[in-house]
């Protein structure tokens, strides 16, 4: 994963596991500008069937949720499994400001995810 370089905390972290054979990624900190790119390319090496784990989202706004939607709807077009589990309202406000919190598939923990999507 991409360090800062400067030996500050970094702003994001992503950590991934497996669970029924569909890659789990864990985001821990900020989803913004500053940390798209390391997003967008951890996001690149994962697998085709994708749970993002949004529980130690600090703050995103929406060109990260840009990066979310691209998602969702690639798995919808290839038939690939995907899931948002952890989403807190407070912490990622852009899902439900442009309507989307409606639309995506979130889930409260990842037993609910894998039971829907598995």
């Amino acid at each position: 994963m991409p360090e800062n370089g400067d030996g500050s905390v970094a702003a994001l972290t992503l950590t991934s596991s497996t669970a029924a054979e569909i890659s789990v990624i864990k985001v821990d900190g900020v989803l913004d500008a500053t940390t798209r790119e390391q997003f967008a390319d951890y996001l690149s090496l994962a697998g085709p069937d994708l749970i993002l784990d949004l529980g130690g989202v600090t703050f995103m706004d929406s060109r990260a949720l840009g990066l979310i939607v691209h998602h969702w709807q690639t798995s919808l077009t290839s038939e690939t499994k995907f899931a948002l589990i952890g989403v807190e309202y407070s912490k990622s406000k852009v899902m439900w400001i442009t309507g989307l919190a409606q639309r995506l598939p979130i889930y409260d923990t990842l037993d609910d995810a894998l039971a829907a999507i598995g």
